[in-house]
């Protein structure tokens, strides 16, 4: 199945899927190994990484805050213009913040946790806008 571009396409099939369990991002020493991780970033400060916090706090990996993910289940193409912008327009528009990861196949949003409805709600609203 070829990657979606378009962006009306990509809005009324992206099909949000909230995880059931909370994330965290965390910073990990030089050298040491995490596992399993939804994500890692290599930045100059350290290595970032994404988890479950019952993984984070299991590998004693701390996290300022609890966040919960949501992945678009829509096969979005790399290169796709607007998708992130839309829906950062449409969670700042109910004041929810987000960080978002793009994988190969899919862009994951992670919202605090406490706003994780209101944020599938506006999703939602935006999917069937």
């Amino acid at each position: 199945m070829a990657a979606e571009h378009d962006l009306k396409v990509l809005l009324h099939s992206m099909e949000p899927v909230l995880f059931a369990e909370s994330y965290g991002f965390g910073v990990v020493p030089e050298g040491q190994a995490v596992s399993p991780v939804f994500a890692q970033i290599a930045e100059t400060e350290g290595m970032t990484v994404i988890a479950t916090t019952t993984q984070m706090r299991a590998q004693g990996i701390e996290s300022v805050a609890e966040w919960a993910r949501i992945s678009l289940t829509v096969h979005s193409d790399l290169a796709a213009v607007g998708l992130t912008a839309a829906i950062a327009a449409a969670l700042t528009a109910r004041g929810i913040s987000a960080n978002v990861v793009a994988g190969f196949y899919h862009d994951h949003i992670f919202v605090q946790w406490h706003r994780r409805a209101d944020a599938m709600a506006a999703l939602q609203a935006l999917s069937d806008a």
